[in-house]
């Protein structure tokens, strides 16, 4: 078959396969791990014992409400951009009175579920999904438009693009939400490098059933035989570029094919599949900056492992 008359693909997913299969260093974006299946595993892990992010930056939402309503003010429009679950927007949404919530989700069906579970539990509020890609520009449904805008961005979802990407990102929702739009964003830090490991390596292997689904969701979507049985996932800290890449390392010599086009991997070859940057005291900073947003504040939980940051899209002026 064809790559191009391979049926019901979609066309973004089918040329980032084919593409970033086609390199030296083989590479699928990770926006595709999140199906209906991966978004499923991808809070499963939130929930393990060695995954630190979600419990960390969930004690900074929980405590700091009082700031960010003072900081944010009532009235506005709350953005988030790869909502998944929205598992820690109710805390945000319990402090800062919004009048409306907008949640952005490429994966369709795990928005409109989580959505509706979110609306019903606050009621009165506004909740308006919207399927998209969010690392480009969305267009904002019209019953927000002229309200103040706060995106929100948890997770350190930024860190898994490279410092080019992210200040891309960075630009794409400032352009979505607009000067005097506030940002409010998760950073990992930068910590003990056995802490990392484990944190994409865990004992019971759920994050390495969400690396391995991408290539289950590859062989239904774009007619792969991807012999899924042959890979395992691999993590390692990458000093030079302060972070965690996960990969799927091929177990032994394959052959296989996607969308008619044929590759072939040798025993230790790698596909990449994700990034996850940990920011030191000033690189977060200079990101934001970077990308256009200038830092008001920030809070770090009890053990310093996490940051969450609330900065606002200035009117651009000349350097000083």
């Amino acid at each position: 078959m064809d790559a191009m008359t391979t049926v019901n693909a979609d066309p973004a997913f089918l040329h980032d396969v084919l593409a970033g299969l086609a390199q030296p260093q083989k590479a699928v974006p990770a926006r595709w791990f999140y199906d209906a299946r991966g978004s499923e595993l991808f809070e499963d892990i939130t929930d393990l014992a060695e995954y630190y992010p979600t419990r960390a930056e969930t004690s900074i939402l929980a405590a700091r409400g009082a700031e960010f309503a003072a900081l944010t003010g009532p009235g506005r429009a709350v953005v988030e951009f790869g909502s998944g679950s929205s598992a820690k927007t109710p805390h945000l949404l319990g402090a800062i009175a919004p009048a409306a919530y907008v949640p952005i989700d490429i994966s369709g069906d795990f928005l409109r579920a989580s959505s509706a579970a979110l609306a019903e539990r606050h009621p009165g509020l506004p909740v308006i999904p919207v399927e998209a890609d969010f690392t480009r520009p969305v267009a904002l449904p019209d019953e927000v438009r002229g309200l103040p805008m706060l995106g929100f961005f948890p997770g350190s979802t930024i860190g898994n693009l490279i410092p080019a990407s992210a200040v891309d990102l960075l630009r794409s929702m400032r352009k979505t939400l607009g000067t005097g739009a506030q940002l409010l964003i998760g950073l990992d830090r930068v910590k003990d490098t056995g802490v990392l490991l484990r944190a994409y390596d865990d004992a019971a292997g759920v994050t390495a059933q969400f690396n391995l689904n991408l290539l289950h969701r590859i062989n239904r979507e774009l007619d792969g035989d991807v012999p899924v049985d042959a890979f395992r996932h691999k993590v390692v800290w990458n000093d030079m570029l302060s972070r965690i890449e996960m990969h799927l390392e091929a177990q032994r010599d394959v052959m296989f094919a996607i969308a008619g086009q044929r590759f072939a991997m040798r025993a230790g070859e790698t596909i990449h599949t994700e990034n996850s940057h940990k920011y030191g005291p000033r690189s977060g900073t200079l990101m934001l900056l970077a990308g256009g947003w200038t830092p008001l504040a920030e809070w770090m939980d009890a053990d310093g492992l996490f940051s969450v940051v609330l900065a606002r899209a200035e009117e651009p002026r000349m350097a000083p």
